[in-house]
């Protein structure tokens, strides 16, 4: 390999040009390519009455007895919210942005999957494909869009620039919905693999959080074709032991560090009070999907609390997000019907990872805060995707070698520096 491989987006850029690993890529998908086709959001009149009369319909829990959310979103926060979502919500806003992109849909091994194509005007932008996760959809990267294929407009510079490919996960948003099980973290990253190189990407890194750090950990593992870079905001960091340790209820190991501890006592009440939701849709999301596509009220509440834990908001999402775009994203899943379809990728994950837990040999690092642990990835006011881990103190990134992507050798790789941190899987981290 020519040259000294280095952590900063210059010399990532430099060094995969020189090996041929960003290709010229045409502006339009490369010739043989034509079932690429537009696409536009168009939701019958209908459907939108439909929603805003049965959340009008609702009949409603009684009251919590509790003066906490300790039992799950209280009714007072979640009656004020359905009264806007009924009445003064207007969905055409959100999907007037949506359709002011670049949007298409493309059939990859029998299923549609629909996607944001944004190429930046800077010709040496690094392509990547983001993927986001549950209860999230394309809307959460709206606001990254311009900040990433047009850095020099937002203070950065045009060297910092991607060409962006943005899909929605099979089962969610305006992809098809999988009618056979199978469709997991790794089929999918495989279909990731030939939506990047359907669209002309030969070499091309991947983000993902959520959901989406599980596909992108899998596409890493699976050396999929054209991918050299990886990056992560929400890296898997529990030992199989600690995991087994939590999962019995038994106490802490006594060899942990006072930071392992902390980290240990986060993940414990994390398990012990907030994992429902996740233990459901990981062995009966079709339970559990009957509700989501039935009651527009009951899908909200159902995602909402979890949005309400993941944001640095006191328990009050709207300050930081808007209720705006909270509601964009659940009426997303709502008119699309895909509470369900959604709700079985934490299945289709779960058995994936299971069945390939020890299949991994590449070393990588997360985005994160030194010595910082969260069972969550965060989104607050002042810290965009504060990434939370305690694995890493080096002030270095790892990155794959250009050209790389179908052999990763862990002597490529600094060793994760904690115990929490998972030596199968964290990130590649491009990036200064």
């Amino acid at each position: 390999m020519p040259g000294q491989l280095t952590t900063s987006r210059r010399g990532f850029v430099t060094a995969a040009a020189a090996l041929g690993s960003i290709a010229a890529v045409p502006s339009i998908a490369r010739a043989g390519n034509a079932a690429i086709r537009p696409f536009k959001v168009a939701i019958p009149d209908t459907d939108l009455a439909g929603m805003k009369r049965r959340i009008a319909e609702t009949r409603w829990a009684d009251a919590q007895p509790v003066a906490d959310d300790s039992q799950g979103v209280r009714r007072q926060t979640l009656e004020a919210m359905m009264r806007y979502w009924a009445g003064d919500y207007d969905w055409r806003k959100v999907e007037a942005r949506l359709n002011s992109l670049p949007m298409f849909v493309t059939e990859i091994d029998g299923l549609d999957i629909h996607f944001i194509h944004v190429r930046s005007r800077h010709e040496e932008a690094i392509p990547m494909i983001l993927t986001h996760g549950w209860p999230g959809s394309i809307l959460e990267f709206m606001r990254a869009i311009d900040p990433l294929t047009n850095p020099a407009a937002h203070g950065g510079k045009a060297e910092d620039a991607f060409h962006l490919v943005i899909p929605s996960i099979p089962g969610f948003g305006f992809s098809g919905k999988p009618t056979v099980p199978g469709w997991g973290s790794d089929r999918i990253g495989r279909a990731w693999s030939t939506l990047m190189l359907r669209l002309g990407y030969d070499r091309y890194v991947s983000q993902g959080g959520d959901c989406g750090s599980v596909i992108s950990q899998r596409m890493a593992l699976q050396h999929v074709p054209g991918l050299v870079g990886i990056h992560l905001n929400m890296p898997a960091v529990v030992p199989a032991d600690i995991a087994r340790t939590l999962a019995a209820g038994d106490p802490a190991p006594a060899s942990l560090t006072a930071k392992e501890r902390g980290a240990f006592n986060q993940l414990e009440a994390f398990y012990r009070d907030n994992s429902a939701y996740a233990a459901m849709m990981n062995t009966r999301p079709q339970t559990i999907g009957y509700s989501l596509v039935d009651s527009p009220v009951g899908m909200a509440a159902w995602m909402y609390e979890k949005i309400a834990q993941w944001v640095y908001a006191d328990g009050q999402p709207e300050r930081v997000l808007g209720r705006d775009a909270i509601l964009d994203d659940i009426s997303l899943y709502w008119l699309t019907g895909t509470g369900a379809s959604a709700a079985r990728i934490y299945w289709e994950i779960i058995r994936t990872i299971s069945t390939h837990a020890a299949s991994s040999t590449c070393r990588s690092r997360s985005a994160s805060s030194p010595a910082r642990f969260s069972a969550r990835p965060r989104v607050g006011p002042s810290d965009a995707i504060p990434t939370s881990i305690i694995s890493t103190k080096s002030t270095t990134a790892d990155t794959l070698p250009p050209g790389s992507s179908r052999s990763c050798s862990p002597k490529k790789f600094a060793r994760p520096s904690a115990r929490f941190a998972d030596p199968r899987l964290s990130s590649v981290q491009v990036g200064e």
